[in-house]
């Protein structure tokens, strides 16, 4: 790979959007010079030139572009997951910073009365009872955005020629899955998504990378198949896969939009999800490492509780004031 030696192109991201071949031509090239982001290629960062998408960067740029002018900086992540970020932004802020995460809905795990396990009368719990330890792959893409009819489609096939066993939460259309899985396979418009992860039959997560979803598998200790869409989600894919080394990409090489046909993705899904593999035990084992230390950071004396009491501490004393 080739090194940036300067800043990719520091103009408006609105002069970037006419320069698309250009970024795409350079997608292999790292980025080493943003503090406490370790060496990064351009094209697992940030850059978009989707119109939609552009507003949502632009909107986003502007909230950071406010937090110099706050009193305190919280963040949803734990310190020990992305510290070199934290400490970097530490020595740059002259108010605190505290990463108070995973900032997840961990509590209600112990509450089974807070929700219905049923959907469409199907009781996905129930069904996971049923399935060997670590056996189903559970599948969801988010809330807001989706992949290509064509796309889907792939997966779909792809999941069917697996064999593998799966939980597919598919708030589109589920009749389009009629006709594709057996009872090997149960696809639901919704899920309480934490305690599924937590629950003993699962063994993977294909995510589109949200930061939630991704916190709440660490939490889980589940590996994850990334299938990032936009923006952020394409750096919290190369962490995922690079810097913690908990996942596998399904998409591969350097276009966001690359197509992964049905028979690369049946392999990939076997290969993930075979207990049995020398890598994948690695990648499982890093998990179940990375899980224990989010627990430490909201544990008595842990990272995350110790700033939220810092936090709570300071903010009601300035309040007094």
């Amino acid at each position: 790979m080739r090194r940036g030696r300067s800043p990719v192109d520091r103009s408006s991201f609105g002069e970037r959007r006419c320069s698309v071949s250009p970024i795409l031509e350079r997608g292999d090239e790292l980025v080493e010079y943003i503090p406490g982001v370790s060496a990064t290629r351009i094209a697992d960062l940030p850059i978009t030139t989707h119109g939609d998408y552009l507003k949502a960067l632009h909107r986003a740029l502007e909230c950071v572009s406010l937090v110099s002018k706050g009193q305190y900086l919280l963040f949803t992540t734990f310190h020990e997951l992305q510290a070199q970020a934290i400490d970097a932004l530490k020595a740059n802020f002259p108010f605190p910073v505290y990463p108070i995460g995973p900032a997840i809905p961990y509590l209600e795990l112990e509450n089974n009365s807070s929700i219905t396990n049923a959907n469409n009368g199907v009781n996905y719990f129930q069904w996971l009872d049923c399935q060997p330890p670590s056996s189903v792959l559970y599948i969801s893409m988010g809330s807001f955005l989706s992949v290509s009819n064509a796309q889907m489609d792939e997966i779909v096939g792809g999941m069917r020629d697996s064999g593998v066993r799966c939980l597919w939460v598919s708030r589109g259309e589920i009749g389009r899955f009629n006709d594709v899985f057996d009872d090997m396979s149960l696809v639901v418009p919704w899920c309480d998504q934490l305690k599924v992860l937590c629950h003993s039959s699962i063994g993977g997560f294909w995510t589109h990378c949200g930061l939630n979803s991704t916190l709440e598998a660490i939490f889980a200790g589940v590996p994850m198949l990334t299938f990032p869409i936009v923006v952020d989600q394409i750096l919290n894919c190369k962490q995922i896969v690079e810097d913690w080394k908990i996942g596998w990409r399904v998409k591969k090489g350097v276009a966001a939009g690359n197509f992964v046909t049905r028979g690369d993705i049946s392999e990939l899904v076997r290969r993930f999800m075979d207990q049995k593999s020398e890598e994948g035990n690695e990648m499982r084992k890093r998990a179940k490492e990375l899980q224990e230390t989010s627990r430490q950071a909201i544990a008595k004396g842990g990272s995350s509780e110790t700033n939220l009491d810092a936090f709570i501490r300071n903010i009601s004393r300035d309040h007094s004031h």
